[in-house]
């Protein structure tokens, strides 16, 4: 087993630092935010419910806000008044927070941030607001693995510009792990590495993208990026 993590430890060298996504890569936490979003636009019908499911699964990633603002732009085609867009914020918070405190890890997340987080930076990346994202990890007791933990407003590609140029990092030198095309834009359009992770079909991504079902095969999946030689 030693000899199994030394040679790990060397596969893994050229890697300085890993980005992650939170929901669906750390917690098991998608499914959460699923019920919340049909929650939050019930009192519009069955027929909207389906469409804004239908659209949050399908844009993972993608901010809340950035959800309900297309709610009433494509959906009810009315204006949204900002009373409404903070009510409807507050009550997609009321509905998904403690149900995302609780939730599963999403398998090998917790081994793998024990046991790489004194070797690698590790950050996260999410579309879920910063102020509620270290909330939750300060409450699932995570703080001590990551260097920093970003949400919206900010943007995945100018978190990772400014993590790349803070830390002094090489794109080359560091792997993203999402579970969303969103994640994936981010990482290729910074120089990154990607890596899938999730109940996704490696079908989703682009062919030839490296995915994994779980984080318990996330070392052997960057082992496999550095043998390749090249972003992927």
């Amino acid at each position: 087993m030693e000899l199994l993590l030394l040679f790990s430890q060397k596969l893994m060298s050229n890697i300085r630092a890993v980005i992650f996504d939170f929901d669906g890569v750390i917690l098991d936490s998608v499914e959460c935010k699923t019920r919340a979003f049909a929650r939050l636009f019930e009192p519009w019908g069955a027929e909207a419910v389906q469409h804004m499911v239908e659209y949050h699964l399908a844009n993972g990633g993608i901010s809340r806000f950035e959800k309900i603002r297309y709610f009433y732009a494509k959906v009810l085609q009315q204006p949204l008044p900002d009373e409404e867009f903070a009510r409807l914020a507050e009550a997609f918070r009321a509905f998904a927070f403690d149900e995302v405190v609780a939730a599963q890890w999403i398998p090998g997340a917790p081994e793998f941030l024990a046991t790489w987080h004194e070797h690698y930076l590790f950050f996260v990346a999410s579309g879920t607001p910063g102020d509620e994202l270290h909330e939750i990890v300060r409450l699932r007791g995570l703080e001590q693995y990551f260097v920093e933990t970003h949400g919206s407003p900010e943007v995945k590609e100018r978190i990772i510009q400014s993590v790349l140029a803070r830390y002094q990092l090489d794109s080359t030198n560091v792997v993203f792990v999402g579970d969303a095309m969103t994640d994936y834009r981010a990482a290729k359009a910074t120089g990154l590495s990607f890596i899938g992770v999730g109940s996704l079909l490696p079908a989703v991504f682009p062919p030839g993208t490296v995915v994994i079902p779980d984080l318990r095969s996330l070392g052997d999946a960057i082992a496999k990026l550095q043998r390749n030689g090249a972003p992927a």
